[in-house]
């Protein structure tokens, strides 16, 4: 007589479609519950994409006619736009590693840990919904695109939106390694606050790096943020060429080519994963 035997328990092979559908449920579950959440915080949203607005319109339109115009290549309010994106998913990608240890003090994270699906995965599904948060919130800054004379050109507008995803999701990433080594979320602002306006200021974003001192040069061969901050800066200027700033990241005098600092970025970013996942994987 034969057995009937269905195709996640007939064999080894079979329950890995199932095991991946679960792993797959989880990580949609958690990134629509950041969606829900940034849905449902509008007054919050409203209040994080007012920082940076605020620095495009009177910090911009202040220094434009101080800063002459033939040093950056471009008026000081489009020179200050691809660092004003870089603020804007800054703050949301950095929030999911505050969540993360939040989440762990109240015991929250316990009880996510205890669903049938690996460490990895819920970590991937944290940075995948961080970063589609933060990639949300830059968009709609896109939207101030004309203000500091540029067109908007759905190319520009594409190339500019897959940048952000590549800047939110290192960020993010970076923020999830930090919050898995760290066990105090006051030990986590505190270094956020002593770090990231520096590497803010050393990216380019507000200034030339040529104008920074010498050492200021080194620091952002090795800041994430410069590097996305040029990425953004120069997806300008490949699709407006008369908007084209003064250069920013060099090696040895000359520009990294556009895709390999894409490439830096999601490598950088990957290897932060990595790294969060590997101390995550620990027993709490």
């Amino acid at each position: 007589m034969s057995t009937l035997t269905f195709p996640d328990q007939a064999a080894p092979g079979g329950r890995r479609p199932a095991r991946l559908r679960h792993e797959l449920r989880a990580v949609h579950a958690l990134v629509y519950r950041d969606l829900l959440r940034l849905a449902g915080q509008r007054t919050h949203t409203a209040l994080m994409l007012l920082h940076p607005v605020l620095y495009l319109l009177i910090l911009g339109g202040g220094l434009a006619a101080l800063v002459p115009h033939g040093s950056l290549g471009v008026g000081y309010q489009t020179y200050l736009f691809p660092g004003v994106l870089m603020m804007t998913v800054q703050m949301p990608a950095i929030t999911v590693g505050a969540r993360l240890i939040s989440d762990r003090e109240r015991g929250y994270l316990r009880e996510l840990l205890m669903a049938p699906v690996g460490r990895s995965t819920l970590l991937l599904g944290c940075c995948l919904g961080g970063t589609l948060v933060a990639t949300a919130q830059g968009a709609v800054l896109l939207g101030l695109a004309g203000i500091v004379g540029l067109p908007y050109d759905p190319s520009l507008l594409l190339l500019l939106l897959g940048g952000m995803i590549l800047v939110s999701f290192t960020i993010t990433a970076l923020a999830l390694a930090l919050a898995v080594t760290l066990r105090r979320g006051e030990t986590f602002h505190m270094l956020l606050g002593l770090v990231m306006m520096p590497l803010l200021f050393v990216s380019g974003a507000f200034f030339p790096l040529q104008t920074l001192p010498g050492w200021a040069h080194t620091l952002a061969g090795a800041n994430p943020l410069a590097y996305g901050v040029d990425l953004l800066r120069r997806c300008i200027s490949l699709r407006v060429p008369d908007q084209a700033a003064v250069a920013g990241i060099e090696w040895a005098g000359r520009q990294p080519p556009l895709p390999l600092e894409g490439v830096l970025l999601l490598a950088g970013g990957a290897l932060a994963l990595l790294w969060a996942a590997h101390r995550f994987s620990r027993p709490e």
